[in-house]
């Protein structure tokens, strides 16, 4: 325990002491984001574009983290154990893309739908068996979504066969 929040510790240190516009705290054991990085990062939160969060145990993210880290492109988010995300993701201005798989989703996350500028949805290996995909067809940016390894009905299976204006990565047999 004490080797792994020394290591969370140390990459916040190089995010802060070297400037860069990104924090990698990936398979660090994380359960949450820790409250005290918010302080730590407070001066430099509006110049970190990508976080990578991946292959922890994370059953939550919280709305304060997506109101601190405002200008995030990309999030990547896969490996964990998360069910849902806050509403407070839908007001990310600048957020491209967002890496869900291997998570707990039994549900497609429809606050994504409302970010206008997410280019590319990986929520491969869930448990999501619809699509929205009127919704995610409305979305103007939209390139990629990745739902390969989720239970899919029939219905959303045949809904993926000719894909709209967006690549879709599905598991369907043909």
């Amino acid at each position: 325990m004490a080797q792994a929040v020394a290591n969370v510790a140390r990459r916040i240190n190089e995010t802060v002491e070297e400037g860069k516009d990104n924090l990698d705290l990936s398979n660090c054991k994380l359960v949450s984001f820790p409250e005290g990085v918010f302080k730590v990062l407070r001066s430099v939160s509006e110049n970190i574009h990508f976080i990578n969060l991946a292959d922890n145990e994370m059953k939550a993210i919280s709305s304060k983290f997506f109101s601190t880290f405002t200008q995030l492109r990309e999030l990547d988010l896969k490996g964990n154990v998360l069910t849902k995300l806050p509403d407070a993701v839908g007001e990310m201005q600048h957020l491209t893309n967002i890496n869900l798989a291997n998570n707990k989703f039994s549900t497609f996350p429809l606050i994504l739908t409302e970010i206008v500028t997410l280019e590319r949805i990986n929520l491969e290996g869930n448990y999501i068996t619809e699509i929205p995909l009127e919704k995610l067809s409305a979305m103007p940016a939209l390139k990629w979504l990745n739902v390969k390894s989720n239970p899919l009905t029939t219905d959303a299976q045949l809904a993926v066969q000719p894909p709209p204006k967006f690549d879709i990565l599905s598991t369907t047999e043909a």
